[in-house]
């Protein structure tokens, strides 16, 4: 114990041994040891050692601190010791904690020191297996070490580490374990050696996510506090990178287990934006991170579609674009969001029409496309803030033709408010101000407007513009040509070559608007000819790429300038090498190849913005084209034109064909299922034919198999032997098949009678109807009509008498009155023989009027008849129907006795079999119960029950 205490600190007498020295008796008490306590004081000197010595340490010890973990596994602290020891050794962290910061060399001699050891203790295999299953102890001063040490191994050689963690049974499963570890200490250091271990390697990736990964790993987001949250939701969000980033299994997996919804809470701020931390800046900005990964540009189209669709329902874009409009947000938070905005709305049709309805809170409210345009044309901004709107703008133009025709429209005379501020002109002022950074954004924002929209480029021709007071308005095309002929900045001149080449690139009509002008075409070739420094080869480039569109889009509309004379043109000022020669400048400058990377416009410097990514693929496209079109003769493009007419006659036969073949495809498609139908059909047939044949072959031979047993009957009558040897052959079967025969005639006959007895019931009753119907109402409806007519004969002759009577007494007084006055009588006599003739007169027109209407009555009586005598007709016919209709009946009655008969004839022959078989059944000593016995017991068993009834009454 003298030696121990000696190494601990204690001083002994005599010389002082070194470290290495001590080191390698250290080592030997390791290894010779008996006593578990011997080597654990040993392991426990070499662990204080192991940073001063590190060196020493490794190379002597690591032999004997592997050997310790593999037999002293049942002593937790010793094993502790061996896990801080070599942690020391292989860690290369610990070097900040002296007191200065090493330089660069003693540094790289350290992680090469670090990356020695991880190698010498990865050489096999089985260390590593042994460290995971050393991880499972759940020992706080094993496992904690455990993860440190694994933590320094996959830092120093992540690769090796990662193959033999990848092939080793449950080794990803049992680290993800950590995750779930109750000590924080152990799951955070869990979570920086789940980064380690799933950086760059796909196959990890997928098996931690597949176990769970990310609904614990957002679980410990929400319980740490989201965004507010520490150290440890920076962890988890990092580590959601690493299984998220350029993995399209994972993030389809993440999409589909609805993990998009819960990222929305992360993003809900208040009112009150000032004193974020920096902890807090750190995680919004990995949360938006995040975002991206699954909506970055670089995943398959139909995967981001997907996302931008969740995100939109979920209401995570409507969350990011309030913090984009909110006040008092950081920066960098502001700019991220922004990006995030943009990839989240890139190629989304719902998406880039919610953004175009965002407004924002301002008096009077303006859209927030004006308002981040407003920022990139401000130099006072930061560049990168300028450079997200930017990408913004573009990704909310992005295969958006209904945005497209918004921004131009708003650079229309038609729909210009002179009261508000509109894109199309902060669009315009950013292209002619004085800032080359705000010329150069706003031509490639223009440009994105009219990217593969051609009715756009034709709209913006008619874009006028009013230079100064006095002078006429200018066009937009020719203002910018008068900018690029002033000789401005570099980065100016590129944006509008840009906007120039975008803009009449395949648009004939905008070419011919171009060339209208007399003096494009010399400022090009003249560009293009001179021997300008390196800054202008860029732009000597850009010019021949616009006099190649030119020439390749010509409609040939201007005389001056066909294809064939700006080929001349070209031959003779230029020369076609040359042009080729100044066209390749673009694609050879050094950050061409950085902008066609990635559409997100990303630059160290606002200097170097120069290209874009749509322009650059624009180039790809032409510059092969445009070469070959400078270099054909006017001879091939006539062959070209002809071949093009050709093909064309041949596309449009072609498409004939094509739609013939499609009516053809459909007419035989609907046959096709005609005939399945029919066949069906058909088939369904064959089937019901199929099972009535059977069914009367089964017929048939239940037939024949009755006519059988039948003739075997009547022979047995002749012969008592035969028939007891016949009846012996009968089966218990057949006898069972006769019964039930004979039960189904007995219930026919029943049936029949019933029907029978109903038929006759209904002929009585129709007889019965058919004489009360016919006889009362013809006998009772003729007797009153007669005695009406004769009560009306009689009225009408003795009205007549009276009538005849009254005439003959009004002639006789008007005798009488005619010789009065011829006789002069007095007044008395005149006077009553003039009274008596008045009242003669009222007594004849009431009688005349009486007259009419007895004549009136007689006429309507007489109708009244004639409606009778109608009825009187139409019941003689219903009687001789009903008639008929008995007759029918008495026939059918007639055919239903004969069937009865048939039946009754029937039935008896049945009952005569039946009693023979019973015969036959007794002679050979069978039990047979007869009718009458059955009968007869059945009346005892009824007299029975009246007897027991009556006992219970009594």
């Amino acid at each position: 114990m003298n030696f121990f205490r000696g190494v601990m600190g204690g001083q002994a007498a005599g010389p002082q041994p070194s470290g290495a020295e001590t080191i390698q008796k250290l080592c030997d008490r390791v290894a010779s040891s008996t006593l578990l306590e011997d080597r654990r004081d040993a392991v426990r000197a070499l662990k204080s050692l192991s940073k001063k010595y590190r060196m020493e340490v490794g190379t002597q010890a690591m032999d004997h601190l592997i050997n310790i973990l593999q037999t002293d596994r049942s002593d937790s602290e010793i094993l502790g010791y061996a896990l801080d020891t070599l942690y020391n050794i292989i860690c290369n962290d610990d070097e900040e904690e002296q007191g200065t910061e090493p330089d660069e060399n003693a540094q790289k001699q350290a992680d090469d020191l670090g990356v020695q050891f991880t190698d010498k203790f990865i050489e096999d295999p089985e260390h590593v297996t042994l460290l995971l299953t050393l991880l499972e102890e759940f020992d706080f001063h094993v496992r904690w070490p455990g993860v440190k040490l694994l933590t320094a191994l996959l830092k120093n050689q992540g690769v090796q580490v990662q193959g033999i963690i990848l092939v080793s049974p449950m080794g990803v499963s049992r680290l993800m374990d950590l995750l779930a570890d109750s000590r924080e200490v152990i799951r955070n250091d869990g979570l920086l050696l789940l980064q380690q271990l799933t950086k760059s390697n796909a196959a990890i990736q997928k098996i931690v996510a597949f176990e769970n990964a990310f609904e614990r790993l957002l679980d410990i987001i929400t319980e740490e506090g989201s965004s507010d949250g520490g150290i440890v939701v920076e962890d988890c969000l990092l580590l959601l990178l690493n299984l998220l980033k350029n993995n399209s299994s994972n993030q389809n997996f993440f999409k589909e287990g609805s993990y998009i919804q819960r990222m929305k809470p992360w993003f809900e701020v208040g009112d009150d934006n000032s004193g974020w931390s920096a902890q807090k800046v750190t995680n919004l900005h990995l949360m938006l991170q995040l975002v991206r990964v699954m909506v970055s540009p670089v995943n398959s189209p139909g995967a981001s579609a997907s996302c931008q669709k969740s995100m939109y329902q979920c209401g995570l874009l409507q969350q990011l674009c309030t913090i984009l409009m909110a006040t008092g947000v950081p920066a960098d938070i502001l700019t991220e969001t922004i990006n995030t905005v943009s990839e989240v709305i890139r190629g989304s049709q719902v998406n880039q029409d919610y953004f175009a309805s965002v407004n924002a809170p301002s008096n009077p409210p303006r859209p927030a496309i004006v308002v981040l345009l407003m920022s990139m044309v401000n130099e006072r901004q930061p560049f990168v803030l300028r450079c997200a709107v930017l990408y913004c703008f573009q990704c909310f133009l992005y295969k958006n033709q209904k945005g497209q025709g918004e921004i131009v429209a708003t650079l229309l005379p038609s729909t210009i408010d002179a009261n508000s501020i509109s894109a199309g002109q902060l669009l315009c002022g950013g292209l002619f101000s004085a800032d080359s950074l705000s010329n150069w954004c706003a031509a490639v924002a223009l440009a994105h407007a009219l990217q593969d929209n051609l009715t756009q480029k034709e709209q913006l021709l008619r874009v006028q513009l009013a230079t100064s007071l006095g002078k006429p308005p200018v066009s937009l095309l020719q203002q910018c040509t008068n900018i690029l002929s002033q000789g401005s900045k570099v980065q100016t001149r590129v944006g509008l070559l840009m906007l120039l080449c975008t803009w009449i690139s395949n648009c004939p009509i905008a070419v011919t608007h171009f060339l209208h002008n007399q003096e494009n075409v010399p400022f090009l070739t003249a560009q293009i000819s001179e021997n300008l420094g390196e800054d202008e080869r860029l732009v000597q480039g850009l010019c021949a790429l616009l006099l190649g569109i030119c020439i390749y889009y010509n409609d040939n509309s201007l005389e001056n300038y066909t294809k064939e004379k700006l080929k001349q043109l070209i031959e003779k000022r230029i020369g076609k090498e040359n042009f080729v020669e100044k066209l390749g400048f673009i694609t050879k400058h050094e950050l061409y190849s950085r902008a066609a990377q990635k559409p997100q416009p990303v630059f160290p410097s606002p200097e170097q913005m120069l290209f874009d990514h749509e322009f650059t693929k624009l180039v790809k496209e032409l510059e092969g084209m445009i070469t070959k079109a400078v270099h054909k003769s006017s001879e091939e493009e006539k062959k070209e034109e002809e071949v093009k007419k050709t093909l064309e006659q041949h596309d449009n036969i072609v498409t004939q064909y094509k739609e013939l073949i499609r009516e053809q495809d459909a007419q035989i498609q609907e046959l096709k299922e005609q005939m399945s139908s029919m066949s069906s059909q058909n088939e369904q047939l064959q089937t019901t034919v199929t099972q009535q044949l059977s069914q009367i072959q089964q017929h048939k031979d239940q037939y024949n198999i009755l006519k059988l047993k039948l003739g075997k009957d009547n022979q047995s009558q002749s012969n008592s032997q035969g028939d007891a040897s016949q009846v012996n052959g009968l089966q218990t079967e057949e006898l069972t098949q006769l019964r039930e025969e004979v039960e189904e005639l007995r219930k026919q006959h029943t049936l029949l009678q019933t029907q029978l007895s109903d038929k006759d019931a209904l002929i009585s009753t129709l007889r019965s109807e058919t004489s009360q119907t016919a006889e009362g109402s013809a006998a009772s409806d003729n007797t009153e009509l007669l005695k009406e007519l004769e009560v009306l004969r009689s009225q009408i002759q003795s009205q007549s008498a009276e009538i005849n009577q009254m005439k003959t007494e009004r002639q006789e007084l008007l005798r009488r009155a005619d010789a009065a006055s011829s006789d002069a009588v007095g007044g008395s006599d005149g006077s009553s023989d003039a009274a008596k003739m008045a009242e003669l007169d009222s007594r004849l027109t009431a009688q005349m009027t009486e007259t009419e209407k007895v004549k009136e009555e007689a006429k309507r009586l007489s109708e009244s008849r004639a409606e009778l005598e109608q009825q009187l007709a139409s019941a003689n016919s219903t009687v001789a129907i009903l008639q008929t209709e008995k007759a029918k009946l008495q026939t059918e009655v007639q055919e239903s006795k004969k069937e009865q008969d048939d039946l009754l004839m029937l039935l008896a022959d049945q009952d005569q079999k039946i009693n023979s078989l019973k015969q036959r059944l007794k002679a050979l000593g069978e039990t047979v119960d007869d009718e009458d016995d059955l009968d007869a017991r059945d009346q005892t068993d009824d007299d029975d029950e009246e007897e027991d009834e009556d006992e219970d009454e009594e």
